[in-house]
């Protein structure tokens, strides 16, 4: 049996925003399925997160029935839901980070309702099904490509990782603040750095690239608030280069679907 166990599995269909814990998840070529296939963007099309706008902690997200719903965590009664085949069929040149994109506008009243939380004009956009962003090359071994995630479809924590973490800071926090798609437990704190190829279950993920971190893990997923842990602890041992690393950037071989109990077998370790 495999010392290492998958224990929880996230999603964030619309980036920055809360999260959705799963039991199985769908892994298709960008990603997890739904998994950050929208964004909000301002009116030049660049792509907005928490990093500056520490208020969207508070939007969560749920799928049921076919729509996706947004509400607010404090005022639930503060929501909208739309259609996750909705689109406005025009258009929209985006960016993330250095990456231009092509992507759809849902429709004007959900824009509008973001526009009125945020206080600023902002759009909704999507994914389109046939974009084909590429991962960067410098990492990819195949024309892999991603959604609207920062730079790679899935990343990977160990339940460890945090727990090491928590034992040098004077008030826990969740994992939340990290947003993985994959937690596992099982080995030491950070036993994920030594990952190369490995199985979840029958997909065949690689460990290419440690992730970096930024301000956003300062920000309470709960209460929008930010602080400046467990940034500041987390510099005092995680930091390689000038960057703070927590968690594994993943790239998957194939599809298939990952549950929540699957076994977590490494194939290589990185040397």
């Amino acid at each position: 049996m495999s010392q290492f166990v998958l224990s929880e599995i996230y999603i964030y269909p619309i980036k920055s925003l809360g999260g959705i814990q799963l039991e199985k998840a769908r892994l298709e070529e960008k990603g997890l399925q739904y998994d950050r296939r929208w964004m909000l963007v301002d009116e030049e099309g660049v792509f907005i997160t928490q990093r500056k706008h520490f208020e969207l902690a508070l939007l969560q997200v749920n799928i049921v029935a076919g729509q996706l719903k947004v509400f607010h965590k404090k005022s639930p009664k503060q929501s909208i839901s739309f259609s996750l085949d909705e689109d406005t069929g025009e258009q929209i040149s985006v960016v993330i980070w250095n990456d231009t994109a092509t992507a759809l506008e849902v429709n004007k009243t959900v824009s509008d309702w973001f526009s009125n939380f945020l206080k600023f004009k902002v759009r909704l956009v999507k994914m389109p099904l046939m974009e084909m962003r590429l991962v960067d090359r410098d990492y990819a071994s195949n024309n892999e490509v991603v959604s609207f995630a920062d730079g790679y479809p899935c990343l990977l924590i160990g339940q460890s990782s945090l727990d090491g973490l928590n034992e040098k800071l004077s008030n826990p926090i969740l994992m939340d603040r990290f947003r993985p798609n994959f937690v596992f437990t099982g080995g030491e704190p950070h036993v994920e750095d030594s990952f190369k190829d490995f199985y979840i279950g029958e997909v065949l993920f690689s460990a290419v690239k440690p992730c970096s971190r930024c301000v956003l893990i300062t920000i309470d997923q709960q209460t929008g608030e930010k602080g400046q842990e467990p940034l500041r602890t987390l510099a005092s041992y995680r930091t390689v280069g000038k960057k703070i690393m927590f968690g594994q950037n993943l790239l998957h071989q194939q599809n298939g679907t990952i549950r929540v109990g699957d076994a977590l077998q490494v194939m290589t370790h990185k040397m």
